[in-house]
């Protein structure tokens, strides 16, 4: 009789545990109900000769010189719109979801390293027959930006920089908080199945100095698009890398004529990120805005899309 009682008590908590599981965790988003959302015209998806197929928009003017944007971790190129609208008269805009981000699926070998990036952007360039451009990248994709030109001087005009990472601020050596704690076995484990609205919400918060422009469709656009099938995974393995510290020992190697777009408030890749890249770069120019925070391409788009259009027409 006791252990039909404990076996029942057993079964009890287990179904209890189960159901609060169910409850709590926030399922993978279905690819296609994901599709019809977010990948309206102009998206368009291309599998490249490696064998991923990536989710991209070519947009804007036909004849007019080549602009690659590069978004930032847990992004899109949704993030770009606004400058695709403000530069597509005068630009051919080329945006990209990076691998194992918005819909563009995880890559065959999971190589989502600093080199793996820019080596996709490329390899896209390569599918749409483009052979020089001018690039541009937010954090994460400024970093993937500046590795690109680094590595193929050749191909890259002008490269425009937005509160880029890739580089430690001087003097410090310390990983973010939230990138600390994705590299415990425990946190990695929860963040597979537990990403709750309310993280992206006080997280794009964070990153923005307006609140009233994190709205709710932003805030679902970010979550919903993070919990395409493989992405959480693929972001947990990349938060868990070292940062790769190329960039800082090869800023000499990147030639092209750089523009610097920086928000002073941003708090997660701090100015003197930004200060770093234009004192090591042969031929930079910095432009900081005091009322912008991480993401100035959306929260300030006119502006910094405006300037970007000023330092393109130039030498």
């Amino acid at each position: 009789m006791v252990r039909r009682i404990l076996l029942g008590f057993v079964g009890l908590l287990v179904a209890l545990i189960a159901g609060a599981f169910i409850f709590l965790s926030d399922p993978d988003v279905p690819r296609d109900v994901l599709v019809a959302k977010y990948a309206g015209p102009p998206s368009q998806f291309l599998t490249l000769p490696a064998g991923a197929t990536v989710h991209y928009r070519d947009q804007g003017s036909r004849t007019g010189p080549v602009l690659i944007l590069v978004h930032g971790s847990n992004d899109s190129l949704l993030t770009w719109e606004k400058w695709a609208a403000i530069l597509g008269d005068e630009f051919r805009v080329i945006s990209l979801d990076l691998p194992s981000h918005g819909l563009t699926v995880k890559v065959p070998g999971d190589d989502y390293s600093q080199k793996g990036l820019a080596d996709f952007v490329l390899a896209l360039a390569d599918a749409l027959q483009v052979e020089t451009f001018a690039i541009a990248g937010n954090s994460l994709g400024g970093a993937v930006a500046a590795r690109l030109a680094g590595e193929h001087p050749e191909r890259v005009t002008k490269l425009i920089l937005i509160d880029a990472g890739g580089m430690f601020p001087p003097g410090k050596r310390e990983i973010p908080l939230g990138f600390q704690l994705m590299r415990t076995p425990v946190v990695r484990e929860l963040f597979r199945f537990f990403t709750p609205r309310s993280l992206f919400e006080s997280g794009l918060t964070s990153l923005y100095v307006n609140d009233a422009l994190v709205t709710p469709e932003l805030v679902d656009r970010y979550w919903e698009l993070n919990r395409a099938p493989g992405n959480r995974e693929a972001g947990i393995d990349r938060a868990s890398e070292p940062l790769d510290e190329w960039i800082a020992g090869n800023l000499a190697r990147i030639t092209a004529p750089t523009l610097i777009l920086w928000g002073r408030e941003d708090r997660l890749t701090p100015l003197s990120i930004g200060e770093a890249y234009r004192d090591g770069l042969p031929r930079a120019q910095m432009i900081v805005y005091d009322d912008a925070g991480h993401l100035p391409q959306e929260e300030i788009a006119a502006r910094t899309a405006g300037d970007a259009r000023a330092f393109l027409a130039g030498p």
